[in-house]
């Protein structure tokens, strides 16, 4: 990023109302500066683009307070003091071998085999780390391995402790609640399976995801909230000093010495540990996250659809905030992120999109206006597919309406959000050549760099490209996409000798047609002179002048047939990349020659 500060006024759009909405509630809570905004992320698994969601939405709202001139504070607490929950299927570097850490601290479970990084949990930050230095996401981290390791939470936890029958009590509402509904959706059909077979109406994908996702939970949001058991309620769960599992039973709590009592059922170990000094263990989930709201005083957090269901964390979290101080903050529920072709994303499996994924294929600003243009609400698929290129056309479309003045409001909001921060513009490409055009000659020139570039030179002759550093990083986006995720069978193999059976077959006017196009060739030699061409001979044929702008249904047809024909004898299928492009990606001699000039 540059170091000049954009300070262009923001128009009413989503983030802007959120950001209202959460200096208006500072305010009247009394909290000064800096106002806190907080993410959170479990490093159990890849972090994906689902995920990513976590990161970008208070990310935009702490950007817009800052534009403001208001100090705030984005915090990202890495939940790596979480246990490790289950093994990832098909991740590399993993095997069954790590069932033997399940019950672990995320930092305690070795990396996948293969990895530089310390643990598995410094395995899935790096490559968000790596994300959000090149989407301008700055943060503040905090380890909750070194907050409670550190005992830094040791009097939140005693007071915990001190209060575990309150706690105990909000939480039991809950769980009566929870039941309660479940209970009713059973009875009338509206629960589980609704929509699937014939009770209830036919859900979408995206709420049949919603649902699947609320009923069953992830990660945290899943965790046992330290129901009572034989010996009582206790919202503390220590990790066993013997095997390091948090597979442990809290059997006694003195409320004078604070020294508990624990079962471990994995190893059989016993102990008594004072809490005034015995910093391997933590809260639970739902108890642990308003204790958190309360210690680093945030007043802007959102959630996805399983932290928000009822008798979730966010929803038990308003009653138990207040024992600790401090008031839930402003939390809109997020949607979720999909990818096209795909099943809902869950981080527990391997092999999801990650955001430096969608970075190999997207340049930074176009991955941030995914998310900026969207309430957090509205759930999206991220396309790698056919989709992509028209993502760009969309993207420059936009610049192209921001430039001239005449984008909406809204719109407008999102290209700034996506284009810079409070601290200045994100790198963009010089030379912004369209994507599927770029991606075109890539595909023809078989990723031989140098031929694409000379090629891509030619696309404007008044205006020759003057250096590979003015198309980057679209052209290596563009690269990146075509040779890694277009399918070879979808990819264009350029003949490399003449059709001799088609060219034979051939009638008088297709013969014509050949040759107007192979006389064109020289004279109309660049992107939109080859446009021009390609159209121009139909209308020759049929004794319209080339410049005329016809709509003729029958004109139409004849430049469908006269395409198709030119793409049988270049590269032997019906359709391919636009013809112009190809014509200019495949050479004005080589095209002579294969169509029979």
């Amino acid at each position: 990023m540059t170091d000049n500060v954009v300070e262009q006024k923001v128009e009413l759009d989503w983030v802007t109302r959120l950001a209202d909405e959460v200096v208006a509630e500072a305010q009247h809570r009394g909290v000064d500066a800096p106002i806190v905004c907080a993410s959170g992320i479990s490093p159990s698994g890849p972090i994906h683009l689902g995920n990513f969601r976590e990161l970008i939405t208070p990310h935009l709202v702490a950007d817009e307070i800052k534009r403001r001139g208001i100090d705030c504070d984005h915090i990202l607490s890495w939940d790596d003091f979480d246990r490790f929950r289950r093994v990832p299927k098909n991740l590399a570097g993993v095997d069954d071998s790590w069932e033997q850490y399940i019950g672990m601290p995320l930092t305690s479970v070795p990396p996948p085999a293969g990895s530089p990084h310390a643990s598995w949990a410094d395995h899935f930050k790096a490559p968000l780390l790596e994300a959000m230095e090149a989407t301008g996401i700055e943060v503040r981290q905090i380890s909750q391995t070194e907050q409670y390791r550190a005992g830094v939470y040791r009097d939140q936890v005693l007071l915990a402790m001190r209060e575990r029958f309150a706690i105990d009590k909000v939480l039991d509402q809950y769980r009566t609640l929870e039941a309660a509904e479940n209970a009713r959706q059973k009875a009338t059909g509206k629960g589980k399976g609704a929509g699937a077979g014939g009770k209830g109406p036919k859900l979408t994908e995206e709420q049949a995801a919603a649902a699947t996702e609320a009923e069953r939970g992830s990660g945290a949001a899943s965790e046992d909230d330290g129901s009572e058991g034989k010996a009582g309620y206790y919202p503390f769960k220590p990790f066993c000093t013997a095997c390091g599992t948090d597979f442990t039973t809290v059997t006694a709590y003195d409320d004078d010495s604070h020294e508990l009592t624990y079962d471990c059922t994995r190893c059989g170990h016993s102990e008594t540990v004072d809490l005034d000094t015995f910093t391997n263990g933590k809260l639970v989930w739902k108890v642990d996250w308003p204790m958190r709201w309360a210690h680093e005083h945030v007043m802007f957090e959102p959630s996805g659809v399983d932290h928000q269901s009822p008798g979730s964390s966010f929803v038990v979290g308003k009653d138990l905030a207040p024992i600790f101080g401090w008031e839930r903050p402003v939390g809109p529920m997020y949607a979720f992120v999909g990818i096209a072709g795909m099943a809902k994303m869950s981080s527990s499996k391997g092999g999801v999109p990650i955001p430096t994924d969608a970075l190999e294929v997207m340049e930074a600003p176009v991955l941030r206006w995914l998310y900026a243009r969207r309430r957090p609400n509205q759930s999206f698929d991220v396309a790698f597919g056919p989709e992509l290129q028209r993502l760009y056309d969309e993207w420059d479309a936009l610049n192209r309406k921001v430039a001239d003045g005449s984008a909406q409001p809204g719109d407008l909001a999102a290209h700034l959000r996506a284009t810079s921060t409070a601290s200045g513009l994100l790198p963009a490409t010089p030379r912004p050549m369209p994507f599927r055009t770029i991606a075109s000659v890539i595909d023809v020139t078989q990723g031989d760099e140098e031929q694409a570039v000379r090629i891509l030179s030619e696309l404007e002759p008044d205006n020759p490209v003057g250096s590979t550093d003015d198309l980057r990083p679209r052209l290596d986006c563009a690269e990146r996409w075509m040779l890694g995720y277009v399918p070879a069978q979808d990819r264009t193999i350029v003949r490399t000798k003449p059709d001799a059976e088609l060219l034979g077959s051939l009638d008088e006017q297709q013969r014509e047609s050949l040759r107007l196009l192979a006389d064109g060739l020289d004279e109309h030699w660049s992107l939109d002179g080859l446009t021009h061409l390609v159209y121009g001979v139909p209308k020759i044929q049929r004794g319209i002048d080339p410049e005329a702008k016809v709509k003729d249904p029958e004109l139409s047809a004849a430049q469908r047939t006269f395409f198709v024909l030119v793409y049988r004898l270049l590269v032997s299928r019906d359709t391919g990349p636009r013809l112009p492009t190809l014509l200019l990606a495949v050479g004005a001699d080589r095209v002579r020659t294969l169509i029979g000039h």
